[in-house]
């Protein structure tokens, strides 16, 4: 009985430790640290903007890029939070565009690849706000004029005890 068991436990420990790894499609193209090749079209509404990927320039629209990313068709974490995808202007009334996503690293959510980036250059990115939040200040934040300090102090002090049997102590303050 024995036997039998010691043999069960151990074909079920070799098959936990095997793993299988699901066939890559043919003409899959392989990268860094088992990643997959992904092809990303960038296009832009006037064709010829400038496109930076990550701070390097790429190309002028429409291009194609190859984004490395998991075989889950997420982006993989190269050592930076966001993948940046930027359309810069080509006329005065143009506005730069930029495009982010989120990588995963440190266990922050991945997003998606996508199979198409588009950027229309006429709209105005929104700026953050500035000097703080966006949401009226009395009801969220108390008055900023007023210090109520860390809490009550009392000054360092000092205790004297008489020793066992005393059930009395003498404590001052200084």
């Amino acid at each position: 009985m024995r036997s039998i068991l010691a043999l069960v436990s151990g074909a079920a420990l070799l098959g936990f430790f095997t793993g299988c790894e699901t066939p890559l499609p043919p003409g899959t193209e392989r990268g860094p640290h088992g990643t997959i090749a992904y092809d990303v079209s960038v296009e832009a509404s006037d064709p010829g903007a400038r496109i930076e990927v990550n701070g390097e320039s790429v190309g002028n629209t429409p291009v194609h890029i190859k984004i490395y990313g998991d075989k889950d068709g997420t982006f993989h974490d190269f050592g930076s939070y966001f993948y940046v995808v930027r359309a810069l202007p080509l006329a005065t009334n143009q506005y730069p565009q930029t495009r982010t996503f989120a990588t995963g690293r440190g266990f922050t959510p991945e997003d998606r690849i996508p199979d198409r980036v588009y950027f229309d250059m006429s709209q105005n990115t929104p700026a953050p706000p500035v000097g703080g939040p966006s949401y009226p200040y009395p009801y969220y934040y108390p008055d900023p004029y007023y210090y109520y300090g860390p809490g009550p102090y009392y000054g360092p002090s000092f205790r004297f005890y008489l020793g066992p049997g005393h059930y009395r102590y003498y404590h001052r303050r200084w």
